[in-house]
């Protein structure tokens, strides 16, 4: 097993519980809101002409998905540019202040990790049973949902996979329910729900929110009929640009001048027609520099396009590690947080991402379609600088408790974010990065289907990259069999506990403590799966061994018999009521 930023130790370096401990029940004061909503970005505008029926729509009983709407003028869309998220959080907020719904959820849906997660909060502020598997907690909210007679909204921001929805969808004659997706084939399947296209802003609408934007000075809208044009309307790249000019001082004109000539530059160096968000954003980052001279912006914005932009915790960008790393190495000062923060409200600025500061810890958002082509460009060695610093900063930002709270939500999906971006590169180092024991996190909160997964695929991945006896790689093995004992699949269990046994066996010896657990887990396991006459021989061995190993009265060889004990009484059971066995 490997230390330092290597090695499956806890992600808390706390012991996992045995399970959280139960709720008392409580009133409940209402109304009720539950999740983190986003904030709306300066100079909102309600879309009146061009998504008018919104409000209309959003009756009880209804079921409605915000879509994509038209492709720009050159012919495609940038991902997330049209302000779906931003129309829902505008559309939940007018519901909770007119006092409409009792109650309002926000779930980032991009995931069924994040989904369950969002579902468990919600359980808490209802006053539901939340201690369990966080499958059966989110039926119960289900469940709730369809039988009150309180009128509620649910937002499901971002929903990825009608998979992840699977016996968890929301509804009830009373509930109103709000989707925003990037891809309308996710909800064409789900009967009686109206899909709404958010297109790109009128002409009216863009110069009304360009004026709202530059209210500071009247001088700096001269041009924004040409500016709107310009940028084909798009939601997205007037925010950015409205954010360097109202930060820069210049006029629209100026802005659009410095955009002709960068698009002509990108277009030059190939790929044809550009969405113009595509083009402000660098625009934005050149400006976010020039803002914060020597705060390394670009670095702060790579790291942060490998991690979740629906929720970036704030510890994350002033951990030491991130520190360190705009730093650069050899760096002869220590860690200075408050130039990391410095560097990331000059991105806020820029109009590259948005700080939520009501949270505790505040929180950054970042727009998908930014952080890919961030992404995009950074040279290689950034990126493994990026990545490494990211895992590091996430690992030392883990909340020592709060298994089922927001931050760890987000710290969760942050983590999942990077893994996916990062793909061999965090088991690159001889063993596994200890932030991949984030998987013990979703153990830790009863997700036992995401850590079934998280698990299976680190499994496989340390196979590949690291062979089969590879301390982590027996390691990830046992705590996949571990998560689908918890999941209720304990055949499968079984043949993995095998494994780690055989493996254990053949690397530690017979009457190595770690041997002599996995002997113990396979027992356990075997009884699970109804086979408890197997799981006696199994423990009989374990007690044997840990008798020989560590004598008859250590607490390992109690443990043992205990389980023996167990397995021996099923099995008497078995022999008196035979019915058990079928």
């Amino acid at each position: 097993m490997h230390t330092g930023n290597y090695g499956l130790t806890s992600i808390d370096g706390q012991p996992q519980p045995a399970g959280p401990a139960r709720p008392r029940r409580r009133g409940v004061a209402w109304p009720v809101r539950s999740g983190c909503f986003p904030p709306l970005a300066e100079g909102f505008i309600a879309r009146p002409e061009t998504v008018p029926g919104l409000e209309a729509a959003l009756v009880p009983g209804a079921a409605v998905a915000l879509v994509p709407g038209q492709e720009t003028s050159e012919g495609r869309d940038w991902p997330g540019s049209f302000g779906k998220t931003q129309l829902a959080s505008y559309a939940a907020g007018s519901l909770w202040r007119s006092r409409t719904v009792d109650l309002l959820v926000w779930i980032v849906a991009t995931s069924r990790a994040s989904v369950l997660s969002g579902y468990g909060q919600a359980a808490a502020k209802l006053g539901l049973d939340h201690a369990g598997e966080a499958e059966s907690v989110a039926a119960r909210v289900v469940a709730w949902l369809s039988g009150t007679s309180r009128p509620w909204l649910v937002v499901l921001d971002d929903l990825c996979s009608a998979a992840d929805l699977e016996g968890l969808w929301p509804g009830g004659p009373e509930g109103r329910l709000l989707i925003t997706t990037a891809d309308p084939a996710t909800v064409s399947g789900e009967s009686g729900t109206l899909a709404l296209p958010v297109p790109a802003f009128s002409m009216r609408e863009a110069l009304t929110y360009l004026s709202d934007r530059l209210t500071t000075d009247p001088d700096q809208c001269s041009g924004a009929i040409d500016l709107a044009g310009e940028l084909g309307c798009e939601p997205a790249a007037l925010a950015q640009a409205s954010a360097v000019i109202a930060s820069s001082g210049m006029p629209c004109r100026d802005y659009r001048h410095y955009f002709v000539q960068r698009r002509a530059q990108l277009e030059a160096a190939g790929g044809g027609k550009r969405p113009a968000a595509s083009v402000t954003w660098t625009l934005s980052a050149g400006h976010a520099e020039q803002l914060a001279p020597g705060e390394h912006t670009w670095l702060l914005l790579v790291l942060a396009a490998l991690l979740d932009g629906h929720g970036i915790p704030g510890t994350v960008f002033t951990a030491p590690a991130t520190c360190r790393y705009l730093m650069g190495e050899g760096a002869a000062s220590s860690p200075d947080p408050g130039r990391a923060w410095s560097a990331l409200l000059a991105l806020e600025r820029a109009g590259l991402l948005t700080i939520d500061a009501a949270g505790t810890p505040p929180t950054a958002r970042m727009n998908l379609a930014v952080q890919a082509a961030a992404r995009a460009v950074a040279p290689q060695g950034m990126l493994d600088r990026a990545v490494t610093a990211a895992a590091d900063a996430l690992a030392e930002a883990w909340p020592k408790d709060q298994l089922r709270s927001r931050l760890a939500a987000d710290l969760r999906s942050c983590a999942a974010s990077l893994r996916r971006i990062a793909g061999d590169s965090l088991q690159s180092g001889g063993g596994c990065h200890r932030l991949l024991a984030a998987g013990q996190s979703l153990d830790s909160a009863r997700l036992t289907g995401p850590a079934v997964d998280w698990w299976r695929d680190l499994a496989a991945d340390s196979d590949r990259i690291l062979g089969p006896g590879h301390p982590d790689t027996v390691l990830a093995a046992d705590l996949l069999a571990d998560a689908l004992l918890a999941a209720g699949q304990a055949a499968e269990a079984v043949l993995w506990f095998e494994w780690v046994l055989a493996s254990r066996a053949s690397l530690l010896g017979p009457d190595h403590p770690g041997t002599i657990e996995a002997r113990v887990s396979l027992g356990r396991a075997l009884v699970a799966a109804g086979q408890p006459g197997d799981a006696v021989a199994v423990l009989d061995a374990a007690v044997g061994h840990s008798e020989r190993a560590r004598g008859p009265g250590d607490a390992g060889t109690l443990a043992a018999r205990d389980e023996y004990a167990v397995a021996c009484h099923r099995v008497s059971r078995w022999a008196q009521e035979p019915h058990l066995s079928g």
